[in-house]
């Protein structure tokens, strides 16, 4: 994997029509960040009564609207689609957007959501399995002619996914979470990119963790590409800074987050970058305001270039 630092945003879709989505993803390509991500639910649990756009016609949309910007899901809950037809689906956003799909996976966590759209909400253990199997189907529709499957979640036979993606063998899979038995080696095993949500403060034990799962399924670490799901609460100054970091706490990940001026966060981030996370998922505590957006990527990010 490429040791280049980059700064994705993780943009939730909830309160955001479409035009204000499109309008944010046109800004930040513009302003020379790597990708834009976005949340796979049906409702903000927060503001139930919020608009939320379903996450792949999102990114199918972003595709076409952008030219250059990577387009990734943080995470797909793997229980909502089948595993073929999510493999469709994403096969064909990769090929309307030229290449440039980012696949985010995860088991699914918010159970009333499952409940209210019918969805079986199994077990932890069972919703990890599932999303083994459902990773495994993805990659050999994506890369070989026909599939059959057998497994204890899922089956497929004689099954066919044309065109594949543009991105061989497949789009890169980011996987994430830090549960240690079953999530990390299933990162070890499958991933391309690992994101530890908000895990900085125990990010080296989980870290260690990986590479023992790594080692156990016969992988070299240094594969796996490391990133974080960062909260950056950013100003041109600290009374700035200090606003900012106010708004942020209603964000759930806030307690992990940085925050200062432009220099203070580019040191914060060398600290991070020394322990070897090299990609960030960025959401800025001010909600992603336009400010935010142009100051990091004005003051910070090309002290990484």
């Amino acid at each position: 994997m490429t040791q280049k630092i980059e700064f994705g945003l993780f943009s939730p879709l909830a309160g955001l029509a479409w035009k204000a989505v499109s309008e944010r993803a046109g800004k930040i390509e513009k302003l020379g960040y790597h990708s834009i991500w976005v949340t796979d639910h049906f409702w903000n649990r927060g503001v139930p009564e919020a608009d939320v756009l379903e996450c792949t016609s999102a990114m199918s949309a972003l595709g076409v609207a952008t030219e250059k910007l990577r387009i990734g899901s943080l995470v797909l809950c793997n229980s909502f689609r089948n595993p073929g037809l999510l493999a469709k689906v994403l096969s064909t956003i990769d090929n309307l957007s030229n290449g440039r799909v980012e696949i985010g996976l995860g088991a699914g966590w918010m159970e009333e959501e499952y409940r209210a759209y019918g969805y079986p909400f199994p077990s932890t253990g069972t919703r990890l399995r599932q999303l083994e199997e459902g990773i495994q189907v993805m990659k050999l529709l994506m890369t070989e002619p026909r599939t059959t499957f057998e497994g204890r979640h899922y089956r497929l036979s004689d099954a066919y996914c044309n065109p594949k993606p543009v991105q061989r063998p497949h789009p890169p899979i980011t996987i994430g979470g830090s549960g240690e038995k079953l999530m990390l080696r299933i990162v070890a095993q499958y991933a391309d990119r690992w994101n530890c949500p908000a895990g900085y403060r125990n990010f080296e034990h989980k870290l260690d963790v990986l590479k023992q799962h790594c080692q156990a399924v016969g992988r070299d670490i240094a594969a796996i590409d490391i990133s974080e799901q960062l909260l950056v609460c950013i100003g041109a100054n600290e009374a700035e800074v200090e606003a900012k970091w106010k708004v942020s706490q209603r964000l759930p990940f806030w307690r992990t987050g940085i925050k200062g001026t432009p220099p203070q966060v580019i040191q914060q981030l060398r600290e991070r970058i020394a322990k070897g996370i090299r990609f960030y998922t960025v959401i800025f505590g001010d909600m992603n305001s336009d400010q935010s957006v142009e100051l990091f990527a004005r003051e910070v990010m090309p002290a990484f270039a």
